[in-house]
């Protein structure tokens, strides 16, 4: 994000300290984790004040007013780094892992503010930086003012063949001039600064203008005076700030240089490979070339372990086959990871720290130091030798080549027998088929090579251990079409050794290619029947789920009708008792037909209720509700009703006498006709109907149901209002109260209750 985070990604070296290495990579992964994070997060803006800032040194040199803007914003970035380090989302993060940066940031608001008000945004400094600033610019811009008045004036006064057309006053030499001819200086007078390009201009200095111009000079001298002062004494505010901005400017660019790697760790999927001591087992899952992933998504990755024991891998097989780009992409990927670097692995990476990396990759032949292929590749191979320890990593490409294939194979043999048997971590690439024989006579040393598709003739770049390459000349000249006559004699002349192995190698490849395919049809087939077990699992989990809520309608239905019944057997004994003697009898006669008549519809509604829950798994198949159908009322007690009117979520239905507005879940069509209401003779006993109702610690479908009952018994009582008691909490309650009350067409209106009547934990509704 900053020119200074940069410079500090672009120094990174590989270290060999295992403890660096590790915190290196803790660092990347705690600022990945801020990045990532809930909020995300992203550096501040880091000026280069690593110059200004060894400047400060020097006693009496003044800041610019850009570098004083610039130590401003350095001020402000260490500010809200700080602040931003310091977020509860962060600061676990921060403290154990970053904190050591985050303690290296300086505050001083106070001197950040200062140059905000001193300052302005193009660096110059404001008017209002000191009253004697103030006053002389506004002395300055006045004089100025009257100065371009008077030349006006003058040129204004010119005759005809003494001025220049379109002629206005400007300024030469950092004076206030006029154009006028040449044959009109004698008449002008004044002192003559500049001349146009053909000489017929001149641009003069009235005399009149001269003592004007003098004052203005004055007046600018005292003010760049004054400037010079301001700039002063800010520069000498940040100077014994000098260690600490420094030390806060590289804590800034440290962090720049974090977040730089911690994106490119998200950007490229890379996952922290495990450190290994030196000599330790080297296991590359899912690797991936960084060039090649940075100009391209379609990069085949690859796994690569050796295992213990294994000190040499020695890659074959045809050219264009990418042996070359798997040896840098191993190279790469450990200068990356000793780097601080997360590199492009996969899960279950680890990888050994080595003393040093040695490569001869390419041809290095050169006219001038008389080296040809082959000695320029001895040359880098001599130093290998010299240098690399046991805990090295070597990579040579094309080992052997550049002269007599006997020669070279045996040269390459003994070089890399020498390497293994010192430890020295080892990886070759080659064509000679003498040096693939290398594995079975060198304790150490494994063959691999890179697929190659040979009815295509290209390659997969699919990495195989264990397996040595073919080079697969005469197969793509075969292709290419050359006399088959030729090719012919060209197999006769292979030795016989070489044909049997190519023969070997080619069957290993198709056996290789067998087993690839039978592993993906079992991979397909397990996936496939993993897709049917979660199927077979979700299913089950929704019928059980289904179960669970029709057992919970089930008890709601038949708690309600008990509390209904309750609520009529009640009622008749306190009208028995208020008919006297004489009608005693009758009176219980009608009540036991009517609690007869709702025991045997609520038994019909449990009874349907089951039949439904059996059906399809659980699943119940109601039909719809329509105007006119008669249905079961869950909400009191199952009684049966009329439908009069339907509406979005509710309905109203006419129950005896009753006309109610009730939630269409709680409705049950049914074929049997409405129960008629009691008919009690006499007059009924005055109801006890409390005036509040508590509800707090419900459930909204287990509240409903009792709010309707106390609203239908407030009414009966025709009582003014009732006060319900939900609490505060989450306010579900409170919603679902203020729901039914809005859609009850008996409440003329409802509201929450004062601060000293239980406040928003109670709502008090009022009926017609």
């Amino acid at each position: 994000m900053s020119e200074v985070g940069a410079e500090r990604v672009r120094a990174l070296t590989p270290d060999s300290g295992m403890q660096w290495i590790r915190d290196e990579h803790e660092r990347v992964a705690a600022v990945r984790a801020l990045v990532t994070g809930e909020g995300g997060w992203s550096p501040e803006p880091v000026p280069d004040l690593r110059s200004p800032l060894r400047a400060l040194r020097v006693e009496g040199l003044s800041w610019s007013g850009p570098q004083l803007l610039s130590g401003a914003r350095l001020l402000l970035s260490s500010r809200k780094t700080d602040d931003s380090l310091r977020d509860e989302r962060r600061h676990r993060i921060v403290a154990a892992v970053l904190g050591p940066l985050a303690s290296r940031l300086t505050i001083a608001s106070q001197l950040e503010e200062q140059v905000g008000r001193t300052i302005d945004h193009d660096g110059s400094v404001k008017d209002d930086a000191t009253p004697a600033l103030r006053r002389l610019r506004r002395e300055l811009r006045g004089a100025q003012g009257q100065l371009i008045k008077l030349l006006e004036r003058t040129m204004a006064r010119l005759e005809q063949h003494q001025a220049v057309p379109d002629m206005s006053v400007t300024v030469r030499n950092g004076r206030y001039v006029i154009p006028v001819r040449r044959e009109a200086r004698a008449d002008v007078g004044g002192i003559v600064h500049d001349a146009s390009a053909t000489g017929n201009t001149l641009f003069v200095e009235p005399p009149a203008a001269v003592e004007f111009m003098n004052r203005i000079r004055e007046l600018e001298a005292e003010e760049a005076r004054e400037v010079e002062r301001v700039l002063a004494e800010l520069t000498d505010a940040f100077r014994p700030l000098r260690e600490r901005l420094t030390d806060t400017l590289e804590a800034l660019a440290e962090l720049d240089s974090l977040y730089a790697r911690a994106r490119y760790a998200v950007r490229y999927d890379c996952v922290p490979a495990v450190p290994v001591a030196p000599g330790g087992t080297m296991s590359i899952h899912n690797g991936r070339h960084p060039l090649l992933l940075a100009k391209s998504e379609g990069v085949v990755p690859f796994s690569l372990t050796m295992e213990d024991g294994e000190r040499t891998l020695l890659v074959s097989g045809p050219n264009t086959g990418g042996k070359t780009v798997l040896l840098k992409s191993v190279g790469l990927i450990a200068a990356m990871f000793q780097a601080g670097i997360p590199a492009p692995l996969g899960d279950g990476s680890s990888l050994p720290v080595f003393d040093d990396i040695f490569a001869d990759i390419g041809d290095e032949q050169s006219i001038e130091a008389s080296l040809s292929t082959f000695s320029a590749h001895l040359k880098n191979l001599s130093e290998i030798l010299r240098l690399a320890s046991g805990n090295s990593l070597v990579l040579v490409d094309e080992l052997g080549s550049g002269t007599d294939p006997v020669e070279g194979a045996s040269l390459g043999g003994a070089i890399l027998e020498e390497l293994t048997q010192r430890g020295t971590l080892t990886l070759a690439t080659t064509h000679l088929g003498a040096l693939k024989l290398l594995a079975t006579e060198v304790p150490g040393v494994v063959n691999a090579s890179l697929q190659f598709d040979e009815d295509m003739l290209a390659p997969t770049y699919r990495f195989i251990k264990g397996i040595p390459g073919r080079s697969y000349g005469l197969s793509i000249a075969r292709r290419l079409r050359l006399p088959e006559n030729v090719l012919q004699r060209a197999e006769e002349r292979l030795p016989v050794g070489e044909r049997d192995m190519a023969s070997l190698l080619a069957d290993l490849e198709r056996r290789e290619v067998e087993l690839q395919e039978r592993e993906t049809a079992t991979e397909y087939e397990s996936e496939k029947a993993l897709a049917r077990l979660h199927e077979v699992t979700r299913r089950e989990t929704a019928v059980k789920e289904r179960e669970r809520e029709a057992d919970r309608q089930a008890r709601k239905e038949a708690r309600d009708y008990l509390l209904s019944a309750r609520r009529d057997i009640e009622s008749t004994i306190a009208q028995i008792k208020a008919a006297g003697a004489g009608k005693a009898e009758q009176v219980a006669r009608d009540a036991r037909r009517h609690v007869e008549e709702l025991a045997e519809s609520q038994k019909q509604a449990i009874e349907r209720l089951d039949s439904r829950r059996t059906q399809q798994g659980g699943r119940a198949t109601l039909r719809p509700v329509a105007v006119g159908d008669t249905v079961k009322v869950g909400t009191i007690g199952g009684a049966a009703g009329k439908v009069l009117e339907l509406r979005q979520e509710d309905a109203v239905v006419a129950v005896g006498v009753m006309k109610l507005t009730v939630p269409l879940k709680s409705l049950t069509p049914t074929d049997a006709p409405p129960v008629e209401p009691v008919r009690i003779r006499g007059d009924l006993p005055d109801e006890d109907v409390p005036g509040e109702l508590d509800v707090r610690g419900m459930r909204a479908d287990e509240m409903e149901g009792i709010v309707l009952q106390a609203i239908d018994a407030a009414v009966r009582a025709d009582m003014k209002d009732i006060r319900i008691i939900h609490g505060k909490g989450t306010g579900a309650l409170r919603e679902r109260v203020a729901e039914m009350l809005r859609k009850d067409t008996r409440v003329k209106g409802f509201r929450l209750a004062a601060w000293n009547e239980g406040g928003t934990g109670v709502t008090v509704a009022a009926f017609q």
